[in-house]
């Protein structure tokens, strides 16, 4: 494939990527109000910080790959609409925590593929430092996907 190609790919990526971590900053904010659980509720705290250092990676990997435009990113905006369903219509507060958890995986694994992908996709054009970026966030997100299950679990038993 020719890099003219390849940084046509990423340009799109890394563009529904930044339109995307803008969604996912809002919904953890309202998510966040509807958590019941205290252990849920300080994941999703610490899932926004690490949220805004995924922003300003991507943000870094768009400068170096010279692309300044931001797009949509109808993957997490759906994810978003689902989450407002889930919790609009969970039965009790366990429900509505796990339906929370749940989703919130399902998000994360969009952002394991996203960054994975983009990481050998930018170390394949010759920009290293910003593929290291997307493979740090990669092992952050399997990391978060893993407390997820963690918190679903003792919410199971509970």
């Amino acid at each position: 494939m020719a890099d003219d190609n390849l940084k046509q790919i990423v340009a799109q990526g890394l563009s529904a990527m930044k339109a995307g971590s803008d969604v996912a900053a809002k919904a953890t904010d309202e998510i966040s109000n509807d958590v019941s659980s205290p252990e849920l509720k300080a994941a999703l705290q610490e899932g926004n910080q690490t949220s805004q250092q995924w922003a300003q990676r991507i943000d870094r990997a768009m400068q170096q790959a010279g692309n300044g435009q931001q797009g949509d990113n109808p993957v997490l905006e759906a994810h978003y609409e689902v989450s407002r369903r889930i919790r609009q219509q969970a039965p009790d507060s366990n429900s509505r925590d796990l339906g929370i958890i749940a989703n919130g995986q399902l998000a994360l694994h969009y952002w394991i593929a996203a960054f994975g992908t983009m990481a050998n996709y930018l170390n394949k054009l010759g920009l290293e430092d910003a593929g290291r970026e997307m493979k740090q966030s990669t092992d952050e997100a399997k990391q978060a996907d893993e407390k997820h299950t963690m918190l679903a679990e003792q919410l199971l038993r509970s």
